[in-house]
């Protein structure tokens, strides 16, 4: 395969990199199959997804395949009230990736971009290369720095986390 958009902004901007490739199953795109694919766990291997806000129209997060995104969390860090997914056939006509290959890094324009926060606990993390079958691994710093992105608390809080308290 070829250079994607997202591996020549990396060239671009000289940072480290390295590819991993992957068995594509169309009948499951996700995120956990990725990371079992490329031997990671999940909390290590990140999902892009791009949400519409009231205000800013895209915003892209960028988070751990094993989390599901607080829509409250990124509105109020991205200056919208609310946001939603964009539909999925808007993604390549905005960004310029398919649905499982669509990457935080080089879409067609830049938009506001956000990276969960527990993401500098690893020495490198894995995004979409920009096509499906592909995984790029970079440190979590130069990921914000390709995507132009801050950092922010983007996850749900787990089950455990929202019991009553006092009970198990």
């Amino acid at each position: 395969m070829g250079k994607t958009n997202a591996l020549r902004r990396l060239d671009g901007l000289g940072i480290p990199y390295r590819v991993a490739e992957y068995e594509v199953d169309e009948e499951d795109l996700s995120g956990l199959a990725v990371a079992r694919k490329i031997g990671l766990p999940p909390d290590q291997v990140f999902k892009t997804l791009v949400l519409v806000g009231d205000r800013t129209g895209p915003v892209v997060a960028c988070l751990p395949v094993s989390c599901e995104l607080d829509t409250k969390a990124l509105a109020a860090v991205s200056g919208n009230r609310a946001v939603d997914l964009l539909p999925v056939r808007d993604l390549l006509p905005v960004t310029g990736y398919l649905r499982g290959g669509c990457s935080p890094i080089g879409m067609k324009k830049p938009y506001p971009s956000f990276l969960e926060e527990e993401a500098v606990l690893f020495g490198e993390i894995s995004v979409s290369a920009g096509v499906r079958g592909r995984q790029v691994l970079l440190a979590p710093e130069d990921l914000l720095r390709a995507m132009d992105g801050r950092l922010a608390a983007l996850v749900r809080p787990a089950a455990a986390d929202r019991r009553p308290e006092g009970r198990p």
